[in-house]
């Protein structure tokens, strides 16, 4: 928060300040909540009571727009009425605090003084204890920091409405999506940020937001958290993966071409640096409900003008604001005055070529979240830039000038008219010719009945109507208590980390189980190759047994058929012997020998002498 003021000169512009020189010592500036300058006079409580000219008593429609507006409980003020170009400064236009959480409009067309009106608003908010929430989108919003100079302008106008003036800053805490521009970084995880915001973000249709609802639903079930999107890719890689295609199928309802759409969305969404804002630290909506040392409620101010090209990102980060204070806020009931209001600026850009799911969504938390102390405000340009069904939710309307030069616009206008309460303006006449600065308010009175239309002049902001310096914008955010708790991004171990070791156990055991199965290959080919040569040297054997057999069959045969042959040899072919033997001479030879052995051998025998 920052309490220093700004040096920086005011612009003219809608009751706006003029060029006014800075104090040389910035010692002598003042402190927050301490006038600048001295204040200009003119309060309600001095003009109510003593009326110049008669005052709304002498006027009709002015002394019931005063009877409407008299509220008993605290309230913030708007301006006084006008009448037939009058201003009645004893008819004061309020809002009571009690039912700010009733939700409102502050609609305009460009230029009308709509980012004044937030200003003077939220101004009056935080001084009552209220919270305050808005989005800065050209920067201009960040001179609440600062007080107001005062200018003839001011001084004029606060005369006229009866108002006293006081130049004054304000608690501001500085905030900027992912840390793109001045202020404390904003993150939101993926996960929590969900799959309908997220859609409306990436511009999918409605086939491709259910699947990536089955995504986010895969991942929770899984236990995998989806910080980034890197996250969410990784993710959706797997599942379009080998690995993850059992899980794909499993899932139904997603195609492998959808899941294909969304990765390439995916791709192009953080090729255009939109990775910075999502990530942890989240962001804790509740540090949007403090209320500083001094009583007054602390205003949350985004700074967008780093991202204001990106209309869709914005505007969608601060629906996901309001759903995540939504999920985690109390059941309250009606209070004195809410814990928090909520500005929703551009807010057309919230519900262009929104999916119905996403309408509902936000038709829903803007219905329920009431009863939560929270109070929210669309800032548009045309009342037709919300739906019915939203814009029937917001019970608050303050209606900057319209313009009618289109056959589209007058319709609208007529349609605009169509939703006030009876009253004796002629309000599609009124509406085009408000002056800046100047807007038809109704309100919801402490009853809850809607208060008589008033054509208002606006009371002047009384911080500064231009941006404050960058120093005071630093100073601020290096002071902020929540900075050390924002400011540097950190990780832990989630969906894509958790993913990549699966992936990575999966492919070492399918690695495994290939090396496995190649090594079966061999111990089979090995055991094939094995029984082969058992049976080749079996039949091998057996060849050589047969071998041996024939051989040694055919070895015996031939000895046989040998043995034979020589017996015939033999019988064909006596040879010497056995031819002397078979002679003529041999045999009388062995006859005479025979006779002589013959006598001697019976001689012998019988032992007789041989004769001499």
């Amino acid at each position: 928060m920052t309490e220093t003021p700004s040096q920086t000169p005011p612009a003219d512009a809608n009751g706006d300040q003029e060029t006014a020189t800075a104090p040389s010592d910035a010692a002598s500036a003042p402190q927050v909540g301490s006038p600048a300058q001295p204040s200009v006079k003119g309060s309600v409580a001095e003009n109510v009571d003593a009326p110049a000219d008669g005052g709304a008593a002498g006027n009709a429609l002015a002394s019931e727009i005063r009877d409407g507006y008299a509220f008993e409980g605290p309230a913030i003020q708007f301006g006084a009425a006008v009448v037939d170009g009058q201003v009645y400064a004893d008819a004061p236009i309020r809002i009571p605090l009690a039912v700010m959480n009733r939700h409102g409009l502050v609609a305009g067309a460009t230029g009308t003084g709509k980012t004044k009106t937030l200003q003077l608003m939220a101004e009056q908010l935080v001084e009552q204890g209220v919270s305050v929430f808005l989005a800065d989108i050209k920067g201009d919003l960040s001179g609440m920091a600062s007080p107001g100079q005062p200018n003839d302008k001011i001084t004029a106008r606060a005369q006229d409405v009866g108002m006293a003036w006081t130049p004054t800053a304000y608690p501001v805490e500085f905030f900027s999506l992912g840390g793109l521009g001045k202020g404390i970084p904003i993150r939101a995880s993926v996960s929590t940020f969900g799959p309908v915001l997220l859609s409306k973000v990436l511009g999918l249709n409605a086939t491709q937001e259910s699947s990536l609802g089955l995504v986010f639903h895969y991942a929770d079930t899984k236990g995998l958290w989806l910080d980034t999107i890197e996250d969410l890719r990784a993710v959706i890689q797997f599942l379009t993966s080998d690995a993850g295609k059992a899980d794909l199928k499993e899932l139904g309802g997603i195609s492998s071409a959808t899941a294909g759409v969304i990765l390439r969305e995916l791709i192009n969404f953080s090729a255009q640096g939109a990775d910075v804002f999502f990530g942890l630290p989240e962001f804790d909506t509740n540090d949007l409900l403090r209320v500083a040392s001094d009583g007054r409620g602390v205003l949350s101010m985004l700074e967008l003008p780093a991202v204001q090209d990106r209309p869709d990102l914005f505007s969608t980060f601060l629906m996901w604001l309001l759903a995540d204070l939504f999920h985690d806020l109390p059941e309250e009931g009606d209070l004195d005055k809410p814990k928090l209001v909520f500005f929703f600026d551009e807010a057309h850009l919230l519900f262009n070529e929104a999916s119905k799911d996403f309408l509902d969504a936000i038709e829903q938390t803007v219905r329920l979240i009431r009863s939560k102390g929270v109070g929210i405000f669309f800032v548009t340009q045309s009342p037709k830039d919300v739906p019915a069904d939203v814009l029937a939710q917001l019970g608050n309307r303050v209606q900057h000038a319209l313009r009618a030069f289109t056959p589209d616009d007058q319709k609208a206008l007529r349609a605009a008219v169509k939703t006030y309460p009876h009253t004796q303006y002629d309000l599609e006449e009124l509406l085009t010719s408000l002056g800046i600065g100047e807007a038809v308010i109704t309100v919801l009175s402490e009853r809850g009945a809607p208060t008589p239309v008033a054509w208002t002049r606006m009371r002047a902001p009384q911080s500064l109507m231009d941006p404050s310096p960058t120093e005071l914008i630093d100073a601020a955010v290096n002071a902020s208590p929540l900075t050390p708790k924002y400011l540097t991004a950190t990780e832990r171990d989630s969906a894509s980390e958790m993913l990549g070791k699966k992936v990575a156990e999966l492919d070492a055991a399918a690695a495994a189980a290939a090396q496995e199965a190649e090594n079966a290959k061999v111990r089979e080919a090995a055991a094939r190759q094995a029984e082969k040569d058992r049976l080749a040297a079996e039949k091998q054997a057996e060849k050589d047994r047969e071998a041996a057999a024939k051989a040694a069959a055919k070895e015996a045969a031939a000895a046989e058929k040998a043995a034979r042959a020589d017996e015939r040899r033999r019988e064909e072919d006596p040879g010497v012997v056995a031819s002397v033997v078979k002679s003529g001479a041999f045999k009388s030879m062995l006859r005479s020998a025979g006779t002589v052995i013959g006598r001697e051998i019976t001689r012998s025998i019988f032992g007789t002498a041989r004769r001499r």
